[in-house]
């Protein structure tokens, strides 16, 4: 069974699954990231390709892909760097990036290589889901990877039941129709937007992301779904410390606050 739905069969609530951009800050330090995060505790681990144009995320994630790009990184070296994680690491990988770079190295090339290296799922926030349905879902079958879908309070009920249907997983439930960043607290609207997703009882377990970065937002975010995605505020403290325990240790206690 795939690790990603091992971990939703265990029945685990309050999932923690961390964001950091492959390549930044250090050019050679993903593996160490990963596992240090593994180390203390983190269930799930989104590891970002980094392009220049990428369009769903706001100024920090921005930044940190650039960084990378400037450090030399690329996905013929991330898969490199990833050759031998599974080593020593046990809890589900997802690569997070944009199409084009994806498309550039080859779809089906691209999912061989997350096989080998393994990978248990990819997010790909510009792929459209008929595309995915018509082009490529087959092939990431083949390889048993599992490809995330992100709705928004903009998707429709109806889209939202056929992404349920049609995919394996779990659902991104994208907290605003904004782009990626940290947040405070979540207002009325998006907590009745996140209810309004758990009453439709799908599936596929939900993870919300974008603006998760204190004990607020992360229990707001728990209380309607399996579990919520750090990705800014983690990056941010990763370039501030320059060091993945530091800056785990304080995106912990953050979430005590």
């Amino acid at each position: 069974m795939n690790r990603i739905n091992q971990l939703f069969n265990s029945n685990k609530k309050d999932i923690l699954s961390i964001y950091f951009c492959a390549g930044d800050p250090t050019l050679d330090g993903t593996a160490d990231v990963i596992r240090t995060l593994e180390k203390h505790g983190v269930s799930m681990i989104e590891v970002g390709i980094p392009f220049s144009d990428p369009m769903a995320d706001g100024i920090v994630i921005q930044n940190a892909a650039t960084q990378a790009l400037r450090n030399g990184m690329s996905l013929k070296l991330l898969f490199g760097q990833l050759r031998d994680i599974r080593k020593d690491v046990n809890i589900p990988l997802v690569l997070m990036g944009y199409l084009n770079p994806i498309m550039q190295f080859g779809f089906e090339n691209f999912c061989r290589q997350c096989t080998e290296c393994g990978i248990d799922g990819v997010i790909i926030p510009d792929l459209p889901f008929r595309d995915y349905q018509e082009r490529y879902r087959i092939i990431a079958e083949r390889y048993n990877i599992k490809v995330i879908m992100l709705i928004t309070p903009e998707t429709s009920e109806e889209r939202v039941r056929e992404i349920d249907a049609h995919t394996d997983g779990f659902i991104y439930m994208v907290s605003s129709a904004a782009t990626t960043g940290a947040q405070q607290d979540f207002n009325e609207q998006k907590r009745s937007y996140f209810k309004k997703i758990e009453d439709m009882h799908l599936n596929n377990p939900l993870m919300v992301g974008f603006g998760i970065s204190n004990k607020a937002t992360f229990q707001a975010a728990c209380e309607h779904a399996s579990g919520a995605i750090i990705g800014s505020k983690f990056v941010t403290l990763l370039e501030e410390e320059k060091d993945p325990e530091k800056a785990i240790l304080k995106l912990k206690e953050a979430l005590k606050k």
